[in-house]
């Protein structure tokens, strides 16, 4: 049995990169940057106006009003001294322009205006390139995300270049599981876990592919990873009831499995595995539900983001101060489910690895290292916030 630490430098050393697509922008939202962009124009292009009013040259008074300036039908003419351009937010400023009047310290006669006394000096100009000049970059690798994928249009990119999705395909075994909405005998149990995992492998930017479920049978398993032999990332959940991942590792390995690690120092989630099947990565997660998704959030998160070029380290930890006591910790390093409210974390009172209602009701995972002594409210502890 290895640590949580060794594990995850094993799964790293799982990830390969996938290689690039080009995509529309409209489809890069989530996806990974996988080659610098480069804009082919400067943001604003033009001086814009940053309020409503009227661009002038020079100082005087007043103003005579010799045209109009909006947003997509700038002023084309020339201003000199004592001239006046009507002018709206975001609008091009005429060339000759010293600065906009707001519309707030001006009265206006017919084509001439008057400046009031006290009024704002600001100039009002957004200079062209403030925000960005041409040649600005964005750099891979980058989850895009909703901010990113607004700067990109704004550059002027409409498809970028992304690492490929992880194809991943979901293995549920066992002859106790049926799919929900059928009707299970009574000692059978549906099958949940592959639901969670593939939303878990989607919202990572990987593609989840949901097998049939496998029976504990060595020629079932064989015909799934068959099936599974395309992807780019091999998912078991769950063993025989022999024993966890017995049944699932005596058949990958004839079949070719290469194990790197089998059995980790986690709570929950002790019997899980992960290597290569005929080069292919492979991770077998425990078939509990609970230690199924917290070994996903610990291996399965970091390991696909890697695999699409993202760095390869753990899931960020923060600091928190309990609100109540935790007791003694095991061998093995806990992740308890826990509900993260500003700088207070409150431990669920019940941590049982079945129990999804407390997993569902939780949005971060208190992190316990082996052994680790009592703790009472107000103690710092580290956390994964989902």
């Amino acid at each position: 049995m290895i640590s949580v630490d060794e594990a995850l430098s094993h799964i790293f050393g799982l990830a390969t990169p996938l290689g690039t697509e080009t995509v529309p922008l409209r489809a890069a939202s989530g996806r990974t940057l996988a080659e610098p962009l480069l804009a082919v124009r400067s943001q604003p292009p033009f001086r814009a106006s940053v309020m409503d009013g009227y661009a002038v040259a020079g100082e005087a008074e007043s103003y005579s009003v010799v045209g109009e300036s909006a947003a997509g039908r700038g002023f084309e003419g020339a201003i000199g001294p004592g001239d006046a351009v009507r002018i709206f937010t975001g609008a091009p400023v005429p060339e000759d322009a010293t600065r906009v009047i707001i519309q707030e310290d001006v009265t206006r006669e017919g084509d001439r205006i008057r400046v009031a006394d006290g009024a704002d000096q600001d100039p009002y100009i957004r200079e062209a390139g403030t925000d960005f000049s041409s040649g600005f970059r964005i750099d891979p690798p980058r989850r895009m995300s909703p901010a990113d994928i607004t700067l990109a249009a704004s550059m002027n990119m409409p498809e970028i270049v992304v690492a490929r999705r992880p194809q991943v395909a979901l293995i549920a075994t066992g002859d106790e599981l049926v799919m929900p909405g059928e009707i299970p005998r009574p000692d059978q149990i549906i099958a949940s876990n592959a639901f969670g995992l593939s939303a878990m492998v989607e919202s990572e930017g990987g593609k989840a592919r949901m097998l049939p479920i496998c029976a504990d049978t060595a020629p079932s398993l064989e015909a799934a990873f068959g099936l599974a032999a395309d992807a780019d990332l091999i998912v078991t959940i769950g063993g025989a009831s022999v024993g966890d991942h017995d049944l699932v590792a005596n058949t990958a390995q004839g079949m070719g499995f290469e194990r790197a690690f089998h059995k980790v120092a986690i709570r929950p989630g002790k019997p899980m595995m992960a290597g290569r099947l005929n080069g292919t990565p492979m991770v077998g997660l425990p078939g509990n539900p609970v230690s199924s998704l917290v070994c996903g959030h610990v291996f399965l998160r970091p390991l696909l983001r890697a695999m699409q070029g993202l760095e390869a380290r753990p899931l960020a930890r923060r600091m928190a101060r309990l609100s109540t006591s935790v007791g003694v910790n095991g061998p093995r390093e806990h992740y308890m489910r826990a509900r993260h409210d500003g700088d207070q974390i409150t431990s669920a009172e019940r941590q049982d690895s079945s129990l999804l209602t407390i997993l569902s009701g939780a949005n971060a995972l208190i992190v316990r290292p082996p052994n680790a002594a009592a703790l009472s409210a107000g103690n710092a502890v580290s956390f994964i916030e989902f």
